[in-house]
């Protein structure tokens, strides 16, 4: 369903700085896969570029059959909605409410009041908020905030959610919340992948294990383990 060929991406500043170099790597459908790696490894890049946030300097990303990188400003925002992605700093609208933040997206995609009257509550109550559906972001706890956040990149059923590093806010407990939160969207059918620094969560997890160092992936293991350094 994803897939990196030959991919690098530098930038030039005054000297050539390299984020990804010669990237290889395929996710199936259904997948959950989690992405390793210290800061600077490439995680972040390898997410820009597969939302389409920037583009590769050489080699090609596929994502269900259509090739990224070749996408018109027209075009990127249907990819976008095949997308769901969760970031650390969970990025709510201050001034609109649970509810209001995760209809946004519904809203942005064009779909219709009925739907997302009917849509989102249902959600908000998959995602354990039903009942915080009119609280604004300040008067959420950062695991709530998040779980909001991971509500709002899944309304408009992706085909995969990219979390970069959604825990690296959050207390332990918070933390197994939205773990296992994520576990069970992938066991709905939604390809799951995570960006993680956690040892704890990739080894508990038992997943596929990409890692990466220096922008090159160095390790790709079935029910791998975090093993860096």
């Amino acid at each position: 369903m994803i897939s990196f060929v030959n991919v690098s991406k530098w930038y030039e500043n005054g000297t050539k700085s390299v984020a990804l170099e010669d990237v290889n790597l395929k996710i199936e459908s259904q997948e959950f896969v989690t992405l390793v790696g210290k800061s600077g490894a490439g995680k972040s890049t390898l997410v820009k570029l597969m939302i389409g946030e920037d583009r590769p300097t050489k080699g090609k990303i596929m994502i269900a059959g259509k090739e990224v990188n070749r996408l018109s400003s027209s075009e990127l925002p249907e990819l976008r909605r095949k997308i769901g992605v969760v970031f650390q700093d969970f990025r709510l609208l201050p001034k609109k409410d649970v509810y209001e933040n995760v209809a946004f997206a519904m809203e942005v995609a064009g779909r219709p009041d009925i739907e997302i009257e009917s849509v989102v509550p249902q959600v908000l109550d998959m995602v354990g908020l039903a009942e915080r559906a009119h609280h604004f972001p300040d008067q959420l706890s950062g695991g709530e905030k998040q779980r909001v956040a991971i509500a709002r990149a899944m309304i408009n059923r992706p085909m995969v959610i990219v979390a970069d590093e959604p825990t690296g806010n959050l207390d332990p407990g918070n933390t197994w919340e939205i773990i296992k939160l994520l576990m069970k969207i992938n066991e709905l059918g939604t390809t799951v992948i995570l960006a993680t620094h956690s040892k704890d969560i990739v080894n508990a997890l038992g997943k596929r294990v990409i890692s990466m160092d220096q922008g090159k992936v160095i390790r790709d293991e079935k029910n791998g383990k975090y093993v860096l350094s």
